[in-house]
């Protein structure tokens, strides 16, 4: 181990459903051409929410073991001439092989070796190779860590929006307000959409018009509430050119087709749990033409879009990241989150003391 590096660190261990526990843990060992990272900022998570409260995850996680995977830092031990120690980084939580038969259709989110890596609620984060090699950015010098660790979920965004062509001038609905949805709304009113945003709770429905987000429709989805929406938000009552639902039910899948015009495209870009299934009117799907997409992580495309978005701002991460936190405190936010009582993002920071809490004015100019 590095002189520089201490033997051990803190960080939040997941043991099962809803047991995290902050513990000192070895600092991770490292194989040639990883990276070891100074973790300067994790985010809070929708995904690592889930993880909680199930206490795994099929694909990314089993316990006992360190979570979280949107985060910055600095590495602090390397052998990679590209990312020297001293070099301020973001990494995703993933990538591919770029060997199978996905990855050379140009279709790497769909790898069938995807690599998956967590634990960025620690003081210290391993890089694997791949991802090293792969998903691995240098930072801007002046970019926050609380604003770059925002790059692995608004690349699924980015994607999301590129695989449904949002047009300048078209009527966009995005159903859901949460981290997703905000993102995915942002990046449509970049394309020149106008959008209009639907949630049931106000406080998201705020964050979304900071945004952009034209219109707002603070309530649930319903059979009246779709008529509702057709009627007063779209041409000729007909229906939005494009829908985006960021939920993750199979109701409001059902309700994104309901609200789709002719010739218009839906993207169920949240995911329902394993085993549910969307009953769609076949007639109106062929002879209105509706398209239907589901889009699904991310790619080194657009992984790299993401982080030019943050770093010239039109996607203004500090709208979305309220607040700072200590890693001391990550069990109490999880809780917070469960009650629908925190921010749209979190930033963990290991070096702020239990308790402490920073603003988004605060995040802009902190040092970690």
């Amino acid at each position: 181990m590095n002189s520089a590096v201490p033997e051990t660190m803190l960080a939040c261990v997941l043991y099962g459903k809803e047991d995290v526990r902050l513990e000192n843990i070895p600092v991770p060992d490292l194989q040639p051409g990883e990276l070891l990272v100074r973790v300067e900022a994790a985010l809070t998570c929708g995904t690592d929410l889930k993880v909680f409260l199930r206490g795994y995850h099929e694909r990314m996680i089993q316990p006992p073991s360190v979570f979280g995977h949107e985060f910055a830092g600095e590495v602090v031990i390397s052998d990679n001439l590209r990312f020297p120690k001293g070099t301020r980084i973001v990494a995703a939580n993933s990538a591919p092989c770029r060997d199978c038969y996905f990855c050379k259709l140009d279709k790497p989110n769909l790898c069938r070796d995807l690599l998956f890596a967590n634990g960025a609620y620690a003081e210290y984060v391993k890089i694997p190779v791949r991802i090293v090699e792969e998903n691995c950015l240098a930072l801007p010098p002046d970019l926050p860590a609380a604003k770059a660790a925002l790059v692995e979920p608004l690349a699924c965004a980015v994607k999301g929006i590129e695989d449904v062509n949002i047009q300048p001038g078209e009527k966009v609905l995005v159903i859901g307000a949460g981290p997703l949805g905000l993102m995915l709304a942002r990046l449509s009113v970049l394309a020149g959409a106008e959008v209009t945003a639907v949630d049931d709770q106000a406080e998201r429905l705020a964050v979304a018009a900071e945004l952009g987000a034209a219109n707002l429709v603070a309530e649930r989805l319903s059979p009246q509430s779709v008529k509702r929406l057709r009627d007063d938000f779209t041409p000729h009552k007909l229906g939005f050119d494009c829908v985006i639902e960021a939920v993750g039910t199979v109701q409001t899948w059902n309700h994104a087709v309901e609200l789709v015009r002719p010739g218009g495209r839906v993207n169920l870009f949240g995911g329902c749990p394993r085993g549910t299934e969307l009953r769609v009117d076949t007639t109106r799907l062929h002879y209105d033409e509706i398209r239907i997409y589901a889009s699904f992580h991310h790619t080194p495309q657009t992984v790299r879009r993401a982080l030019e978005f943050i770093t010239d701002s039109r996607v203004p991460a500090l709208t979305l990241v309220k607040e700072g936190r200590s890693l001391h405190d990550l069990p109490k936010v999880l809780q917070e989150m469960r009650a629908g009582t925190a921010p749209p993002k979190i930033a963990v920071l290991p070096r702020l003391p239990a308790g402490a809490r920073l603003s988004a004015a605060e995040l802009e100019g902190f040092s970690a």
